[in-house]
């Protein structure tokens, strides 16, 4: 038995290479090109395990899943001549493994470089069709559109599906962004200026009616001050009209001593008037008699 051990060993490895050579499997999420010494027999094998030909069939492999091809930022003019940034990528996929092989030589970065030569040229026609303002507001989703239908069409003749295109930043230049900027701060600049402006005015509106009122008051207030001491002084002549009548001697005795007060309150007043005369009258005598 040991001396036969040798023997199945050559047996199962001239089995398994000759396996290897024979059979083949698809991965379903690969698409595969058989050759014939370098021609391509077909490339419609389905997922499964398939026989080949050894030493005179070829087998190629393809990634058939959704791939992505993210292209650097370019800058693309406006219809009124304005650069902008953009950035974007491409969601794709194999469809027709022949084509793309033919077309390509089978390589993904071929088929990146061919579709973003198509992306490029779709980008700079719609953005040459539209203003700033139409590309940044509103007319973004329809230019991804417009882009991913034309550029899937172009793509068929290397076998390639364009599922989706989209734009991830689009961005004034470095120079426009700045100007726009000045403007906006400009812009801002006048409207605050304005709004200082009409707020100083409406202050000097407010002092101004405020300081009218207030002479109104005051004028208002000064006038019935006056009234009110009118009046005052009135009923003062009033009253003293009425006391001189019923007492005329206490009356003269009253202002006497009124006078007598005011006279005497400064110490080093000096007064040159006749001893006998009127002015000394209740000094002289209580009674007021001369």
């Amino acid at each position: 038995m040991p001396s036969k051990l040798p023997v199945i060993a050559i047996v199962l490895f001239l089995g398994a290479l000759i396996a290897s050579g024979v059979f083949y499997t698809v991965d379903e999420r690969e698409k595969a090109i058989v050759f014939k010494f370098g021609e391509i027999i077909r490339a419609d094998d389905k997922p499964g395990l398939h026989l080949k030909v050894p030493v005179i069939n070829q087998v190629r492999y393809f990634d058939a899943r959704v791939q992505t091809m993210d292209s650097e930022a370019e800058t693309y003019l406006t219809v009124e001549k304005k650069g902008l940034v953009v950035d974007s990528f491409v969601k794709w996929r194999i469809i027709n493994p022949t084509q793309y092989f033919v077309s390509v030589s089978g390589l993904a970065t071929n088929a990146s470089q061919r579709l973003r030569q198509l992306v490029n040229d779709g980008l700079r026609t719609e953005f040459g069709k539209r203003t700033v303002t139409e590309v940044i507001s509103g007319d973004r989703s329809q230019i991804m559109k417009i882009v991913q239908e034309k550029t899937n069409k172009d793509a068929e003749k290397f076998g390639i599906a364009v599922i989706d295109v989209r734009l991830k930043r689009v961005d004034l230049v470095q120079e426009i962004s700045q100007s726009v900027f000045d403007r906006m701060e400009a812009e801002r600049g006048r409207v605050a200026k304005d709004l200082r402006a009409r707020g100083a005015e409406a202050a000097e509106r407010l002092r101004a009616d405020a300081d009218r009122q207030s002479a109104v008051i005051v004028a208002e207030a000064e006038r019935e001050s006056q009234i009110i001491r009118g009046q005052g002084d009135a009923e003062a002549t009033r009253i003293y009209a009425e006391a001189f009548s019923r007492d005329t001697e206490f009356f003269s005795f009253y202002r006497s001593l009124a006078a007598y007060s005011n006279t005497f309150r400064d110490n080093e007043a000096m007064m040159v008037i006749e001893p006998d005369s009127e002015f000394f009258r209740y000094l002289k005598d209580p009674a007021g008699k001369q």
